[in-house]
């Protein structure tokens, strides 16, 4: 069954030895993921964007090498020491789960991020379905970044119009809003992974709690949580 719904960005430099200089910078959004994740249960599946669509299990092992720094990480306290190669929306999931939950296991469905958004929402009804056989808790993470365009430095360049995009896609989040993810435009990192999210809360709105927003380094990050119980429809605020 399902128990809640963490959002984080897929963000590299909240790993404090990624980070260097900047941890200082973007400690907020790592307190508030920390704290959103502290609240799943002990079984995780992570929800990401990739070249392909892969599944990963939990007996899965990497590292952050790739990324300048060799900080391992691992999707269960069992996972042997063989390291793999691993997409980054796994690498994110395994140093968050090591933090905030070192018991938990952590299943990472990867989506090809060309995948249209009638494929995106069925991905997300079929997990749904998933979750809803198995009697246990289960908590999902979906780890996914909005525009990349929000300023000239910005790792995808500078689009005037990826302020306002991000914005919509801010305020969906914060809102709990199902139908505004399933019209996200193609300017959005994650938008296959959100689109999943709403395929798998269905179109009625969710009771959201938006911990922090921004972009640091030109890039849209959101952090917060849904209860994806049918009916909630309040949504809170606690940052902005």
């Amino acid at each position: 069954m399902l128990s809640a719904v963490v959002l984080t960005p897929s963000a590299p430099v909240l790993v404090p030895e990624l980070a260097g200089a900047a941890a200082a910078e973007v400690a907020e959004f790592r307190d508030a993921v920390l704290a959103a994740a502290a609240a799943l249960p002990d079984r995780w599946v992570a929800v990401g964007v990739g070249a392909a669509d892969q599944t990963i299990e939990p007996d899965a092992r990497g590292t952050f090498a790739g990324y300048g720094v060799d900080v391992a990480v691992a999707l269960s306290p069992d996972a042997p020491a063989a390291v793999c190669e691993l997409p980054l929306c796994a690498l994110f999931t395994g140093w968050l789960r090591g933090q905030a939950n070192p018991a938990a296991r952590a299943q990472i469905r990867v989506y090809d991020r060309d995948h249209d958004t009638d494929r995106a929402l069925e991905f997300g009804r079929l997990l749904r379905a998933e979750i809803d056989a198995i009697d246990e808790p289960i908590g999902v993470l979906v780890v996914a970044d909005g525009a990349n365009t929000l300023t000239p430095p910005a790792p995808g360049g500078y689009d005037p119009d990826a302020t306002a995009m991000q914005t919509a896609l801010d305020d969906a989040l914060g809102s709990g809003d199902g139908v505004a993810l399933a019209g996200l435009p193609g300017g959005i990192v994650g938008r296959v992974a959100y689109q999943v999210l709403a395929g798998l809360v269905g179109s009625g709105p969710q009771q959201a709690t938006e911990l922090v927003r921004g972009a640091p380094y030109g890039v849209g990050y959101f952090v917060g949580t849904w209860n994806a119980a049918e009916g909630r429809s309040a949504a809170t605020r606690e940052s902005a």
